[in-house]
C-alpha cells in the first residue's frame, strides 16, 4: 500500500521524511538531526524514539525512504504471528488462521501502513506478544517484550503500566507488577521531564501543552465530543465486542485516557496511525473473551464473522502508477543537485531527503556576506531557521503544516532575497540562490 502511495508523490515530510532524516544520522554514526524540524534539531528532543537506531544498517543499505515503509509494514505483518499462533492453540487451524487474518487486515493497522511512516511500527508486533503471553498466563515474558516500549516513544509508557497493572491484578504477580508499574511511571517520566527537554533547542517538551489540565469539567473533557465515542465503539467492534468480556481490554484504557485528555482533535479520531498499537491487544482480548463463553455451535462463526468485518472495514487498496503529472514533477525536482540543501514544502520534501539536506518551507534563511534574511513570517527565533540555497516550493500550497498565506507570503519573498526559478512543471517550482545576478 505504501510504495506506490509513495512513487505518487502522496507521502509527506511531516512525517515520513522527519523519520528518514533521524534514521539516516543513526545509519552514518552521527546524531539523529532532522533539519524538517529546524536547523540542528535532533529528534530525540521532539519524541523520545532511540528505538528507531535498529533500522539503522537496513537504511545503510538501502538509503532510500522506501527502506522505512517497507520495513513498517514487514513490523505490522510480523505481529499477526503471535496472534494467529495463540488464536490456532485455543481455536483450532482453520478458525484460528481466519482470527489471524481478521486482525492482520484490522483497520488500525490499515491506516498505520497507509499513512507514511512512525515509530510505532516497532512497538505493533512487541505488544502482540506481551498480550500473547499475558493470555497465556507468562508474566515474566509479557514484561520482557514490554520493557523496550519505552525506547520507542514516551507515551508508550503507559501501555507497560496496563501490563504490570495486569500482572499485578489478574496474574497476582506482586513484586512483578509492582516493578514494571515503576519503571513504566520512572521511564515516562524521564523522558518527558529530562531527556526530551534536553534534546529540545528550547528545552521543552513540545506535547506537553496539548495534555495540559484545561477548563471546564474532566469527565466532560474525556467524554466529549461525540468523535471520541465513534473511535470507541470502531476500535471494538471488528471483535464483535468480545474483547470487553476479557480483563485484557483494560490494557486499553490508560492510552485512550490520555488521546482523549488531549486538546489536539487527531488523537482522539480512527485516522492516521495511533490506532495500531491497540489493534493487536483488542485482538488477543477477543480470543479470550470468545474463549471464556460456552462452546456452542454458533459461536464458531466468529473467526469468520471478525474476517468479514474487518474486511468489510478495510479500505480499497490504491495500487495505481504514478501519472504523467507525477513524472514531470520528479523530472522538475532533479533539478535540485544531490548534497544541496533545500527547502521543501512538506509533500515534496519526502522526495529529497534521501540525497539533501532538507528544511522546511517556508523557514529558511540564505548565505550572503551581510547575515540572514528571512522569508517566514512567524517570528521564530532565526537561530532554528536551516540555511537553503535551493527552494522547492508548491504553486499552489496545501495549507499543511503552515497556513496557505504563509506559504505564499514566503514565496513572494523569494525573488527580492536572491532567489531564482530555475524549472518549472506540475505545479512546483524550483529556486536557486543566485544574489546579483
Amino acid at each position: 500500500m505504501s510504495l506506490p502511495r509513495h512513487r505518487r508523490m502522496q507521502t509527506n515530510g511531516f512525517d515520513l521524511g522527519i523519520f528518514e532524516e533521524a534514521v539516516r544520522g543513526y545509519a552514518y554514526f552521527e546524531r539523529p538531526v532532522v533539519t524538517l524540524k529546524g536547523a540542528g534539531f535532533v529528534q530525540l528532543g521532539d519524541h523520545f524514539s532511540p528505538a528507531l537506531a535498529v533500522l539503522a544498517p537496513f537504511y545503510r543499505l538501502w538509503p532510500a525512504p522506501e527502506t522505512l515503509l517497507v520495513a513498517q509494514a514487514l513490523l505490522l505483518a510480523l505481529s499477526v504471528v503471535p496472534v494467529t499462533g495463540l488464536a490456532v492453540q485455543w481455536l483450532g487451524k482453520a478458525r484460528g488462521v481466519l482470527a489471524g487474518l481478521a486482525y492482520g487486515l484490522s483497520w488500525g493497522l490499515w491506516q498505520a501502513s497507509g499513512f507514511d511512516f512512525h515509530e510505532i511500527a516497532l512497538s505493533v508486533p512487541l505488544l502482540a506478544c506481551a498480550t500473547v503471553a499475558l493470555a497465556r498466563g507468562r508474566w515474566r515474558a509479557a514484561v520482557c517484550w514490554a520493557l523496550p516500549l519505552l525506547l520507542i516513544k514516551e507515551d508508550q509508557g503507559l501501555l507497560l503500566a496496563g501490563v504490570g497493572g495486569y500482572v499485578l491484578l489478574v496474574g497476582r504477580r506482586r513484586g512483578l507488577g509492582v516493578a514494571t508499574l515503576a519503571a513504566a511511571a520512572l521511564g515516562t517520566l524521564l523522558a518527558v521531564l529530562v531527556l526530551i527537554p534536553a534534546a529540545n533547542p528550547i528545552g521543552t517538551y513540545a506535547y506537553g501543552a496539548t495534555a495540559a489540565p484545561g477548563g471546564g469539567d474532566p469527565f466532560t473533557r474525556l467524554l466529549l465530543p461525540a468523535d471520541k465515542w465513534w473511535t470507541l465503539a470502531a476500535l471494538f467492534a471488528p471483535t464483535l465486542l468480545l474483547a470487553l468480556r476479557s480483563p485484557l481490554a483494560l490494557l486499553t484504557v490508560l492510552p485512550l485516557a490520555a488521546r482523549y485528555w488531549s486538546s489536539n482533535p487527531a488523537y482522539w479520531s480512527t485516522g492516521w496511525h495511533y490506532n495500531a498499537v491497540l489493534m493487536p491487544i483488542i485482538f488477543v482480548a477477543a480470543l479470550d473473551g470468545l474463549r471464556r463463553l460456552p462452546d456452542r455451535p454458533s459461536l464458531r462463526l466468529v473467526p469468520a464473522a471478525m474476517l468479514t468485518v474487518a474486511l468489510l472495514a478495510a479500505p480499497l487498496p490504491d495500487l495505481s502508477r504514478p501519472g504523467p503529472e507525477v513524472l514531470t514533477a520528479r523530472q522538475v525536482l532533479a533539478t535540485v543537485p544531490d548534497g544541496a540543501r533545500v527547502a521543501a514544502a512538506n509533500r515534496l520534501a519526502p522526495q529529497l531527503t534521501s540525497r539533501c539536506t532538507v528544511s522546511l518551507f517556508p523557514f529558511l534563511t540564505f548565505p550572503d556576506d551581510t547575515g540572514s534574511t528571512h522569508l517566514s513570517p512567524d517570528g521564530r527565533d532565526p537561530l532554528f531557521r536551516p540555511v537553503a540555497e535551493w527552494a522547492a516550493t508548491l504553486d499552489t500550497p496545501d495549507g499543511f503544516p503552515t497556513p496557505t498565506a504563509d506559504d505564499l507570503t514566503a514565496q513572494a519573498a523569494l525573488p527580492t532575497a536572491g532567489y531564482r526559478p530555475v524549472a518549472q512543471g506540475a505545479g512546483i517550482t524550483i529556486w536557486h540562490w543566485e544574489p546579483g545576478r
